[in-house]
């Protein structure tokens, strides 16, 4: 789906984070007493695998086909009914094999007259075939876990913010910020025989919504105090490690929000282990000037980034897992209520 993206000097850096992971443990586990976090509002994991089964319920969100076009305006409907402000940001974009995508990306902000914001990411597109999958490579997939997760958490989010009372609401704006064609990418492991029709440009054929969206920021002028990324958060047995431009970029987002994941019991699912970089929509967030980290389901072990049922058709609901939905969502949440 994503290319690896990490340069010689962090693999040094890589091998020697993770070189002493006990040591790693040992600091966080040990870190001095802690003020106590003003506690966030409870995150209805119920509620958020129902958002998931809504949108893989439409079919695959394939940009400009009906399933996507009737999904797109099912998220604009909700984020309104909700009390949010959303603005839509059409756009068109070639894809790699040449085709003309119909595109938008949806941005929905909850408190929008905020000074001070935090801005969460998702993609809500599905990738068009299912390449990676030995039986049939042909075949559209759902994306459970990756698109609908991650949009699925941002609407209960969305959800639970817009029943805050003045007192009770968190201390900044929130802006949920949902990314179109991002998947609909060249892989060169899977689809090497055919042409990339963009490769002569120098275009990454991924990311696409994102890319348009740091060219064209909306609402303009867009500065958040960070952005948190959420790419494949709802499977089963998921891990998020710390992603390297995450770590980069924006370090103190990446320990606020593992330390707050530790502190409410979810260090199973938020592992204090660095992972080699990923090109994700983070990538573009992050050269539009909003620091943004990646929350991301990544194998822990062995060779390969990704879970097994990545770009195939195993990513239906049946590895859909409320416990990962309420560890990410808890947290994020959590997170914005700790400003």
């Amino acid at each position: 789906m994503k290319l690896f993206r990490l340069a010689p000097v962090a693999v040094v850096a890589l091998l020697v984070l993770t070189g002493c992971p006990d040591r790693t443990r040992q600091e966080s586990a040990t870190t001095p007493e802690e003020p106590a976090m003003r506690a966030a509002p409870a995150f209805n994991a119920d509620s958020a695998y129902a958002f998931t089964a809504k949108q893989v319920a439409f079919g695959p969100r394939v940009p400009s086909s009906p399933a996507h076009a009737t999904c797109g305006d099912w998220l604009v409907a909700e984020f309104k009914q909700m009390g949010l402000t959303v603005r839509e940001q059409p756009f068109e974009a070639m894809a790699w094999d040449g085709k003309m995508l119909r595109a938008r990306n949806i941005i929905a902000q909850f408190a929008p007259q905020a000074a001070r914001r935090v801005a969460v990411f998702a993609h809500w597109d599905t990738r068009p075939f299912a390449d990676k999958d030995k039986q049939n490579p042909n075949a559209p997939l759902d994306g459970a876990s990756d698109g609908a997760s991650g949009v699925a958490v941002a609407l209960e989010m969305a959800r639970v913010l817009s029943q805050q009372s003045d007192s009770t609401a968190p201390a900044v704006g929130v802006d949920f910020i949902l990314f179109d064609a991002e998947d609909y990418g060249y892989d060169t492991a899977t689809q090497s025989k055919l042409q990339n029709k963009l490769a002569a440009q120098g275009t990454d054929t991924w990311c696409l919504g994102s890319q348009y969206w740091s060219k064209n920021l909306l609402p303009a002028g867009y500065k958040p105090s960070y952005g948190i990324l959420l790419d494949m958060v709802g499977a089963q047995n998921a891990k998020f490690s710390r992603e390297q431009l995450s770590r980069e970029v924006a370090r103190d987002v990446v320990d606020k929000v593992w330390n707050t994941a530790a502190r409410l019991g979810y260090s199973d699912f938020f592992l204090f282990q660095d992972s080699p970089g990923i090109t994700d929509d983070h990538v573009y967030t992050n050269q539009a000037g909003v620091r943004t980290i990646d929350i991301i389901d990544h194998l822990p072990i062995g060779d390969d980034y990704f879970p097994a049922y990545h770009h195939t058709t195993q990513d239906n609901m049946s590895i859909i897992d409320r416990r990962t939905l309420k560890a990410v969502g808890q947290t994020v949440l959590q997170t914005v209520y700790a400003e």
